[in-house]
């Protein structure tokens, strides 16, 4: 209604500023006075209802000049001039709206495509439901290039979904059966059904849709900056008008000095562009739940961060299998996740998740039972597995020293027994996530100056993560009535954001200046407590969206400035007679659409602080990242191997014959295709041929120990290697476990971490 209303508006004050000139120009002066006249008149009501509206909401705005402005060439006959201010007030609102419009069309998408509509299996065919009518356990159809309407998990058939309205990624993703799936992607492979476990009201994209909704730009404080300037900008207008007329006796000088100070543009150029930044914002993933949220943002300096979900994954992660004698560390993963695939504990799931990323056989098993704390057991293969915290066999020295290698890992363990004799032990952890490091160098350069870790988990396991993220304090063991204090202490100092997940972490949300939930992940809580929701599981969109907050703000500030500047400029000029009032309002008209339109840069993309990858090195990053997973279990038969070198020569020998052909046919070809084609690629990247060099250098480190380690080999001959050859294999072997250990670190730090992801 206001659209169209607005262009009514526009449509008669440029009709009635056309009709003037072309009866003027064709000699009716009176008749062309009084329809210039008219079109000015009829200005007035709209305007003096904009003022009256601003009044209202305990603002005076420049709506008020306009109104003199129009009255002023009305009362000395300008009448051309008051054509033009009206058809300049009514494009000027239109503009705006058609800024406001286009910045939020981004925002205004994410509830446009709602689903409304699911096709539920009944009677042995699909029909097509209201998604409100959609139930937990309902079996749904999703036809390809339709949205999914509700959470589910797939149930046949696996899934390939575009999930770019919720990420930001563009690069599908496959679910496998029995995956969960969010609401609002979209079927980009072939038809798949999904078994609904949320209804759509407790969805993931109507969550999405509710916090588009709240999105407003009008609170942000330099919109409130705005209003301030047209507080005193009104006065100040008004006073120089005065005394332009008083010196000259001419009120022709003063109605142009309104004249060109109508409208302000520092009115138009601050809501414009911050609604600009909203909009960008949600491209990348992140609602931000208000203009003043986001200009907090661009403005903070100490980042609070939560330690398990944020910085880490938030569940944990098989780190490494060992094996007892007579086993092998494989052996135990395949019968462990056997059993753990009935089970539903968190522990088992990530079993049997690094089973499958590590290409282990699945092995069928019967008889599982499942003993709560205790863990699971079940026949595999004629023997019976048990896997859980405590097995038999566990108190041995062997155990001892495991146990005490989890403690200094931080890791947990769980120990699988074969016919009741100890087989291994699994050590898990809730790993860094990859991109925790580079995001956070990241968030430094937006601005950041002082980065916390804030925590309940144990000052040891918080401390070890901090030390490999650099962060420069850490506060652990924290409830969350301390959270809050951590929190309030540091937004004293200095514009605090907090990151957080967990329902504990929603009170620490609410006392920072800007709050920040993982959204993906995050609990309903700690979603509502925050300003800001990253609608993906990934850290790096909130370096993004510090990227957008600063740019915005910076846009909305030089927009204002050149704009009030543009024109105190121009009132000088009109005060001292050099511009009359129909030139003026011409020239005011241009300076509205340079600011909005200036302020519309927020919607374009900005390098920030990201490094952008090109498609075909993305692929190279995907590539050899899922080559790190698979060769991950080698680095462990390294360590094996070298502690196997306590033990008799012989026993040693196959062992260390194992390791040198996995060096030789897996690890070298992997570190030689890097060197090929990822290296030179990333060089082109980064823009810099030196960029890889120190990895480079790695490669040499690595080649050269496993030549040493061959020809170790080949001195050793069947008998197993010498007494004296024992402290340099033992020195070879824990040298490659290092040098590969911290080797595939730096490059999913530095490297992978640059992929486009789609978690």
């Amino acid at each position: 209604m206001k659209r169209s209303w607005l262009t009514v508006f526009l449509a008669f004050t440029v009709a009635t500023l056309a009709c003037g000139g072309i009866l003027r120009w064709a000699g009716q002066a009176a008749m062309s006075d009084a329809v210039l006249a008219a079109g000015t008149a009829a200005a007035i009501l709209p305007a003096a209802w904009w003022v009256i509206s601003a009044l209202r909401a305990g603002r005076l705005g420049v709506d008020a000049i306009a109104v003199l402005a129009l009255a002023g060439t009305l009362a000395i006959g300008e009448y051309l001039a008051g054509a033009l201010i009206a058809v300049m007030l009514a494009s000027g609102r239109m503009l705006e709206e058609y800024a406001l419009r286009r910045a939020r069309r981004d925002l205004t998408a994410l509830y446009e495509r709602a689903p409304r509509w699911a096709y539920r299996h009944a009677g042995g065919a699909p029909r097509e439901v209201e998604v409100s009518d959609v139930r937990p356990g309902d079996l749904l159809l999703v036809p390809a290039g339709e949205m999914v309407p509700v959470d589910g998990t797939v149930a046949r058939c696996a899934a390939v979904l575009d999930e770019s309205a919720l990420t930001g990624e563009a690069l599908p993703v496959e679910y496998p059966v029995g995956e969960g799936v969010r609401s609002g992607v979209v079927n980009a492979g072939p038809v798949f059904d999904l078994r609904a476990t949320a209804t759509a009201e407790e969805s993931t994209y109507a969550g999405v849709v509710r916090l588009a909704r709240e999105t407003e730009a009008g609170s942000a404080p330099v919109v409130r900056l705005a209003d301030r300037f047209a507080s005193w900008f009104l006065p100040a207008t008004l006073a120089l008008a005065g005394l332009a007329w008083a010196l000259s006796g001419e009120p022709v000088r003063a109605v142009a000095v309104l004249v060109v100070a109508t409208p302000c543009p520092l009115l138009l150029a601050a809501p414009a562009a911050i609604a600009s930044g909203l909009s960008r914002t949600a491209r990348h993933g992140v609602v931000v739940k208000g203009g003043g949220a986001l200009e907090m943002l661009g403005r903070a300096r100490t980042l609070v961060l939560d330690k398990t979900g944020t910085l880490t994954r938030g569940h944990p992660d098989v780190v490494d299998v060992v094996a007892t004698a007579g086993h092998t560390p494989h052996e135990v993963l395949a019968l462990a996740a056997a059993v753990d695939r009935m089970s539903s504990h968190v522990l088992a799931a990530a079993i049997v998740r690094a089973a499958q990323d590590r290409d282990v056989e699945q092995l069928p098993a019967g008889r599982v039972r499942e003993e709560p704390g205790a863990g699971t057991t079940g026949d595999v293969g004629g023997r019976t597995i048990a896997v859980g915290r405590v097995a038999a066999g566990s108190g041995s020295a062997w155990a001892a020293a495991q146990r005490a290698r989890a403690a200094l890992d931080s890791a947990m363990t769980v120990w699988v027994s074969v016919d009741g004799a100890l087989a291994g032990v699994i050590l898990l952890r809730d790993e860094v996530r990859p991109d925790a490091a580079r995001t956070l160098r990241r968030l430094r350069t937006a601005g950041i100056r002082r980065v916390v870790m804030l925590t309940g988990d144990r000052a040891e396991v918080a401390e070890s993560v901090a030390a490999v993220l650099g962060v420069d304090h850490v506060l652990a063991e924290r409830t969350p009535a301390q959270k809050v204090a951590g929190v309030r202490e540091e937004a004293e100092r200095e514009t605090t954001v907090m990151v957080g997940d967990g329902i504990n972490d929603a009170p620490a949300l609410a006392a920072a200046q800007v709050g920040v939930a993982m959204g993906a992940r995050g609990s309903a809580a700690s979603t509502q407590a925050a300003d800001v929701v990253l609608t993906t599981d990934r850290l790096d969109r909130l370096a993004d969206a510090m990227d957008v907050a600063r740019r915005t703000r910076r846009i909305a500030v030089q927009s204002a400035g050149a704009g009030i500047g543009l024109s105190l400029a121009a009132m000088v000029v009109a005060a001292l007679g050099l511009l009359p009032p129909a030139a003026g309002a011409l020239l005011q008209e241009a300076i509205d659409v340079a600011v909005i339109l200036n302020a519309l840069r927020a919607l374009s993309p900005a390098r920030g602080t990201r490094t952008r990858v090109d498609a075909p090195t993305d692929a190279l990053l995907h590539r050899f990242e899922r080559e790190h997973v698979t060769l991950r279990p080698a680095l462990n038969l390294l360590r094996e191997a070298a502690d196997a070198l306590d033990g008799p020569p012989p026993r040693a020998l196959p062992l260390l014959r194992n390791v040198h052909d996995v060096l030789i046919k897996e690890i070298l070809p992997h570190e030689q295709a890097e060197e090929r084609h990822l290296y030179p690629a990333l060089s082109r990247v980064l823009g810099d041929p030196e960029a890889t060099m120190t990895m480079s250098r790695a490669h040499a480190e690595i080649t050269r120990l496993t030549t040493r380690l061959g020809r170790h080999l080949d001195l050793a001959g069947s008998a197993g290697p010498a007494l004296d050859q024992l402290d340099d294999l033992r020195a070879c072997l824990y040298g490659l476990h290092a040098v590969l250990t911290l080797h595939f670190a730096q490059e999913e730090e530095a490297y992978f971490s640059l992929a486009a992801r789609t978690e």
